[in-house]
C-alpha cells in the first residue's frame, strides 16, 4: 500500500477503533484511512448534506476568518494588484458557499468550485491569485493528484490557503474528536506540509494551529 500524498510503501498500522482503520506514512506523517474503508461519493454526499453553515452564520463568519483575514492582508502588502483585479477559488465550498460572499464584501472576486455542489470544471482551467480550501483537504481522498492541479492554478505569485486541523502527538489521536467525522480521511502532521512545500517548490507560513499559506513567492 502506497502513501497517497508522498507515494511511499512505508507505510504501518497506526490506530484501530470501532469505525475503521488508521495507517501512518513514515515518510511524509500523513495519517489516512485505508480505500477500502472509505465511503462511497453518495454516502459522502449525504453527510455533507446535513451540514447546516450558511453565509448568515456569524460564528461560521468568524471560523472562517481566521483564515481570509491574513490572507488578505498578505494580498494587500504585496499590492501587486487592485483588489477588483485579483482573482481566487473556493476549492470545495460546500452546500453553503460563504467565503466567496465575504471576499465579495471586502472587494475581492472568489470562484466557488465544488464536486459535488458547485462542479464546475471550466473553473479548472484558469489561473488564480489565490485558492483557499478550508476544511476540505482532510476530505480530500487524492492529495497528491488535487495538489498537482492546484500547482497548475495558481499563478506565478500564488498562495494556496488551507484550514485543517493539523495532528501532533500520536497518544492524542484516540481521543482526538476530529477524525471521527466519516468524511474526514486524511490527517495531516507538520511533517506532510513540509513534504508538500518541498515537492512543490512552495514557501510555507504557519499562521494559526489550523491555518497555513503555501505560496509560491
Amino acid at each position: 500500500m502506497q502513501c497517497p500524498l508522498c507515494n511511499q510503501d512505508q507505510v504501518e498500522d497506526f490506530h484501530k477503533d470501532k469505525r475503521r482503520q488508521y495507517l501512518r506514512c513514515e515518510g511524509c506523517e500523513l495519517i489516512f484511512v485505508p480505500e477500502n474503508e472509505i465511503l462511497s461519493p453518495a454516502l459522502e454526499k449525504a453527510e455533507y448534506d446535513k451540514h447546516q453553515n450558511q453565509p448568515d452564520d456569524s460564528g461560521y463568519r468568524r471560523f472562517l476568518n481566521r483564515c481570509l483575514e491574513p490572507l488578505l492582508k498578505q494580498l494587500e502588502t504585496q499590492g501587486v494588484k487592485a483588489p477588483e483585479d485579483i482573482v481566487g477559488l473556493d476549492f470545495g465550498c460546500g452546500p453553503g458557499p460563504t467565503l466567496s460572499r465575504m471576499a465579495e464584501e471586502r472587494g475581492y472576486v472568489l470562484a466557488d468550485y465544488d464536486p459535488f455542489y458547485a462542479h464546475k470544471p471550466e473553473l479548472l482551467k484558469a489561473q488564480y491569485d489565490f485558492i483557499t480550501m478550508t476544511e476540505v483537504i482532510e476530505h480530500v481522498r487524492h492529495p497528491r493528484l488535487v495538489l498537482d492541479l492546484l500547482d497548475r492554478l495558481l499563478a506565478a505569485s500564488g498562495t494556496l490557503a488551507i484550514m485543517t486541523k493539523r495532528r501532533t502527538e500520536p497518544e492524542h489521536f484516540a481521543s482526538w474528536h476530529y477524525k471521527n467525522d466519516p468524511t474526514h480521511i486524511r490527517f495531516y502532521h507538520l511533517k506532510s506540509f513540509e513534504f508538500i512545500a518541498r515537492h512543490y517548490g512552495w514557501k510555507l507560513t504557519i499562521i494559526d494551529k489550523d491555518v497555513l499559506f503555501l505560496s509560491r513567492s
